[in-house]
């Protein structure tokens, strides 16, 4: 045969087998996008969350979950809120948790009314994107003034003082701030929460409410602690307010991580042809 006279036995072994592997050898499946939306603010509440200013301006967190379904590499995010008329972002950090007790102590301090379904007492270390840190980055897209019926920004306390019923209307200026994560975060599947604080120029930041995911089942209410509070969340609308539950406003984005696909087929063959045919080629070269 002419593959026989041209190329040795050994060399038809090994392409035997390359085409075997190629036919076989797992590729990365396509990645699929990932979209996740809580929608716009509603106007129902806005919450304070602030990184620590100093004294008598104590760092306070507001988070809202969402649900992987499988892992996903996050790569950009937005979440609206009020802020002063005139004051701009001057940094902005996002943090992950898991869903309790997972990164948390167990038993809980007792300290507030549940623990199910809220944030971990701690976040996820690795996804933590800060802009000072140089890990994110940020823009902001000013709106015109916005009302929300209630707030919570101080009244965040323990129980048997968790309901104060908010701290009432008011009216700021809206602001969409856009996050770019570098790098993206890597996530598994699972259920986390996203928690976002924004620093200003002037004033504070308040998390506004939206409607809620659509098609979303599990679906967990929007939590808060403040550093009197920490380790512990309460339940915005549950706990603190008694008017909830409540979702914030905010959107994910990037594209599942993809996994091997078993069985290249036609890919993997073709490859393997043209292995075969360099070295065939190659062969006569050393006969003539």
């Amino acid at each position: 045969m002419m593959l026989e006279r041209l190329i040795p036995l050994k060399a038809r072994t090994g392409i035997a087998a390359l085409t075997f592997g190629a036919v076989v050898m797992p590729l990365p499946a396509a990645a699929d996008a990932f979209m996740f939306s809580t929608g716009s603010p509603d106007g129902r509440i806005a919450t304070l969350s602030r990184p620590n200013l100093g004294p008598g301006l104590i760092e306070t967190e507001t988070a809202d979950d969402f649900i992987l379904s499988q892992q996903t590499s996050l790569t950009q995010g937005t979440f609206t809120g009020l802020i002063p008329s005139g004051a701009s972002v001057t940094r902005v950090e996002i943090e992950f948790y898991h869903v309790f007790p997972t990164d948390s102590a167990f038993p809980p301090s007792g300290n507030v009314v549940s623990r199910t379904n809220s944030p971990a007492d701690n976040e996820i270390a690795a996804a933590t994107r800060d802009s000072l840190a140089g890990s994110l980055s940020f823009s902001t897209t000013m709106g015109s003034n916005f009302s929300v019926s209630n707030t919570v920004i101080n009244g965040i306390h323990k129980q048997p003082n968790q309901f104060t019923g908010g701290e009432g209307p008011t009216t700021g200026q809206e602001v969409q701030i856009s996050v770019n994560f570098t790098p993206p975060v890597d996530l598994p599947a699972d259920h986390y929460f996203f928690r976002p604080e924004a620093q200003l120029s002037s004033g504070n930041f308040l998390w506004l409410s939206g409607p809620g995911p659509q098609l979303f089942p599990g679906d967990l209410q929007t939590w808060i602690r403040n550093e009197d509070l920490k380790p512990d969340w309460e339940r915005v609308g549950t706990d603190v307010t008694h008017q909830g539950p409540f979702n914030a406003s905010f959107s994910l984005t990037g594209e599942s991580v993809p996994g091997p696909i078993a069985g290249a087929g036609l890919p993997g063959l073709i490859l393997a042809c043209g292995v075969l045919l360099a070295l065939a080629r190659r062969r006569r070269q050393l006969v003539a």
